[in-house]
């Protein structure tokens, strides 16, 4: 298993539309074979850090999750509001594999 950890520096004046972003997003990836942990939003310190965490068996099928995005027009819809309504500046990806 590996957990992508995604770190997303916002605009603070956007959090409402980050999070509709985010909402978009957590079905998406658990239909395209991942399972998603959830974002994390600022609540206390950083006004314009958030987290997302979700996982998949493999890197292969996070690879094949990559692949199909292109693909899928719901996806497409997500990323184009994403762009659409700047609230993402940047953002950081990761993989970590989880320790039990």
């Amino acid at each position: 298993m590996i957990t992508c950890y995604l770190r997303y520096v916002i605009d603070p004046y956007k959090l409402a539309q980050f999070e509709h972003y985010a909402k978009l997003w957590i079905p998406l990836v658990n239909r395209l074979g991942g399972t998603h942990h959830g974002y994390f939003m600022p609540h206390e310190g950083a006004s314009n850090i958030a987290l997302a965490l979700f996982s998949f068996p493999s890197l292969a099928a996070y690879e094949e999750y990559r692949l199909k995005i292109p693909e899928d027009a719901e996806c497409q819809a997500a990323l184009a509001y994403g762009e659409e309504t700047r609230c993402i500046v940047s953002y950081e990806r990761s993989f970590m594999r989880p320790v039990f």
